[in-house]
């Protein structure tokens, strides 16, 4: 199992940035796939998950109406839409699944928020 994150970087508050994570070495579409972030001196936090067929999403309260959780199955790919950044969202974002009981996460790409 291989997850490769991308498209952080640098962004102004009221910014938007897309993260991709590409998967690779299992069943992508048999799969929940999850982005969790991870602010210095913090906990990694759970941000968004999407169900293995996409219809169904769950939101962390803080990015609620702000950020969207999307994949596509025939591409292998999972994608966090990111709109009206904040400077708290700054963080390393990850994607994450597990497969046979086994978390697999991504080596992470920064986000940071700042004018």
């Amino acid at each position: 199992v291989q997850l490769v994150e991308s498209g952080g970087g640098l962004v102004q508050p009221g910014g938007s940035l897309r993260l991709s994570c590409a998967a690779s070495g299992f069943r992508f579409s048999n799969y929940a796939m999850n982005w969790y972030h991870q602010a210095p001196g913090k906990e990694r936090e759970l941000v968004a998950v999407i169900a293995s067929a996409g219809g169904s999403t769950m939101y962390a309260d803080s990015v609620k109406g702000r950020f969207t959780i999307s994949r596509d199955n025939a591409k292998n790919t999972v994608y966090l839409q990111m709109n009206s950044l904040k400077p708290e969202d700054t963080a390393v974002y990850y994607c994450k699944t597990t497969v046979a009981g086994i978390n697999y996460w991504g080596q992470g790409t920064q986000v940071t928020v700042s004018s």
